[in-house]
């Protein structure tokens, strides 16, 4: 059986991220698998899977910054905010690479973003996107997202149509980004193509194909070559390593007395290992009671 740890994918158009997982299931003949975050059918790019026992890790990712290369094209807005969508407007386009520069700053740092209607997103305990094709348009609270960065790295203006790229943290969706970019600037704006080039650390090459991984079961009976460690995940934290005496506490849930432990700096959480150097899982200090808290056994 496939060891635990992170299997990156470079999802293919077409497949939601649920999808990537349902097929995987099928080729490693495993059934704990879990995502980092969804990906829309029509996007591609890093998808990173948590096997074993590091799906335990879905819910506690440190680093959720994902960045994005997205095509856009000013002059339509669609009801899904992409190239996928019913067309509800047209617009004249007479933006200049100028214009474009001097709109996207107010789109970088904390900023507020409404959900699109086709997204995941419930309100009143219902999907969002199962409104929409109900031909349903709803009020959405705005979201606070955080966006790093936006680089427009081409543009024609004869056509309208160009290139960025987009770091950002947990729930931004890019496609709002565009069209709230194209309403700025009078015209309307549709996301073209979409590729998460980062996520959780992770980068494109790093990602493999549902062939790399059938190939590797074919000639090993396992997916090992492909899959990065469990700690990889959460590299940014210290490092704590255990005795056997003090592992074995670990491993039971068993809270240590700092005063004991060596190594330990004013972090509050840390990447806790064994006497051997395997990853157990991550620990919290307790400060007031002089001491170390099971997390999170992965």
């Amino acid at each position: 059986m496939t060891r635990s740890g992170v299997l990156v994918m470079d999802k293919p158009q077409g497949f939601t991220s649920f999808d990537v997982i349902g097929k995987l299931r099928g080729i490693l003949k495993m059934k704990k698998l879990g995502h980092t975050g969804t990906l829309d059918p029509m996007a591609t790019g890093v998808l990173p899977v948590l096997v074993g026992t590091a799906a335990r890790a879905c819910d506690i990712l440190p680093d959720e910054t994902k960045a994005y290369r997205a095509g856009f094209a000013l002059g339509s807005v669609t009801d899904t905010q992409d190239s996928s969508g019913k067309v509800l407007e047209t617009h004249p386009v007479h933006v200049t690479e100028a214009d474009l520069l001097r709109v996207i700053p107010a789109f970088v740092g904390q900023i507020e973003q409404i959900p699109p209607m086709y997204s995941a997103v419930q309100i009143g305990g219902k999907r969002l996107y199962e409104l929409a094709r109900e031909g349903k348009v709803i009020e959405r609270p705005a979201r606070s997202v955080e966006v790093q960065r936006i680089t427009l790295t081409a543009y024609y203006a004869e056509t309208g149509c160009g290139v960025c790229e987009i770091v950002c943290g947990k729930g931004t969706y890019v496609r709002t980004i565009l069209h709230d970019i194209g309403q700025a600037l009078g015209c309307g704006c549709i996301m073209t193509a979409l590729t998460r080039t980062a996520a959780c650390g992770f980068t494109l090459a790093e990602a493999h194909s549902f062939a790399d991984v059938e190939s590797a079961m074919a000639s090993d009976g396992c997916a090992d070559a492909l899959i990065i460690p469990t700690d990889r995940l959460f590299a940014a934290l210290p490092a704590l390593h255990l005795n056997e005496t003090q592992a074995n506490k670990y491993r039971n849930g068993v809270r240590l007395d700092l005063a004991r432990l060596r190594g330990l700096t004013d972090a509050s959480r840390w990447r806790v290992y064994d006497a051997a150097g395997g990853f157990m899982g991550l620990a919290d200090a307790d400060r007031e009671n002089g001491v170390l808290r099971v997390y999170k056994n992965l």
